[in-house]
């Protein structure tokens, strides 16, 4: 238990600091970019016309809506780490429960970087992850949305019960679950694919006679799960998008965002438009393509 409660208080504050940065990067992926492109440079040092990036973007939302502005969707945000870590860390405490049951000092016998331990290791985790995710998804949901609104000014979901009557109310059971097909299938992959590339590069890659050994391989585990994210980054923004999409808020409905049937049909739109990558770097932004943003309707009134 002392153990859960530090890491719901770590989670927490991290969860906090990284509210504002959470915030900016969710505007972005609905598309929405109230500010104009400016002349620049790229990582290349060529000029080209870029979007704002994340300290331009969070001086305009605090310009609307003060400091505070940049913490919308905190607390919705905060029952939902808080949750899931608890729900996570129940689940990898039942299986060492059972394989305590089934043969004390088993696990002792098994070597930890042998191919059978990583596939049982991530097959739990996957797991725990899983059943984490299915229990917090309606916190996600409301956190999505309440960022969402500052793009219409509405106030729709705001307050701590009343979101979920809402959504009850307009969606049904569903609702609380849009947007969880992706999550989970990017969750997954990302696990996946980030424990068999650590596996095989501190198998295969790495010299056992290196005297920082272990340090090495948490390098390689850091690396693997950053390649691991950006491959599956498009599962993250599809689902996002169809959390708020068709929800009451301007920024999931048209003309500003189109109807999506399923999240694979968001998934081909956002394809065909190149957008797959959109709100992936919150610098360097080139201009996305496919949308009228908001600057270009001023421009032509």
């Amino acid at each position: 238990m002392a153990d859960t409660a530090s890491q719901v208080l770590l989670g927490s504050g991290l969860t906090a600091l990284s509210q504002p940065l959470m915030y900016v990067k969710v505007l972005v992926q609905v598309g929405y970019e109230p500010l104009p492109p400016t002349l620049g440079r790229n990582i290349f040092g060529r000029q080209v016309y870029q979007l704002p990036g994340l300290f331009a973007y969070a001086k305009h939302i605090m310009k609307i809506d003060g400091r505070a502005g940049l913490f919308k969707g905190l607390t919705p945000r905060l029952c939902s780490g808080a949750i899931g870590t608890i729900v996570h860390g129940q689940v990898l405490q039942r299986y060492q429960e059972a394989d305590q049951e089934e043969e004390p000092g088993a696990s002792l016998k098994e070597p930890v970087s042998s191919w059978e331990q990583v596939i049982k290791e991530t097959s739990r985790e996957m797991v725990a992850r899983s059943a984490a995710t299915l229990v917090t998804h309606p916190f996600h949901v409301i956190t999505l949305r309440c960022m969402v609104q500052f793009v219409g000014r509405e106030t729709k979901y705001s307050g701590i019960f009343s979101p979920f009557v809402t959504i009850y109310r307009e969606e049904g059971i569903l609702g609380f679950f849009a947007g969880l097909v992706p999550r989970l299938l990017g969750d997954v992959l990302s696990l996946w694919l980030c424990n068999m590339l650590a596996y095989l590069i501190n198998t295969y890659a790495l010299e056992n006679g290196v005297s920082t050994m272990s340090e090495m391989k948490s390098y390689s585990q850091a690396v693997t799960g950053f390649f691991a994210s950006m491959l599956t980054y498009p599962f993250v923004l599809v689902s996002n998008l169809m959390a708020i999409n068709n929800c009451g808020l301007a920024g999931g409905l048209p003309p500003f965002a189109p109807n999506y049937s399923s999240w694979l049909d968001c998934w081909s739109q956002l394809l065909k438009e190149g957008n797959m990558s959109r709100g992936n770097s919150l610098f360097f932004r080139k201009v996305p393509a496919g949308k009228l943003y908001v600057w270009e309707e001023k421009r032509f009134r």
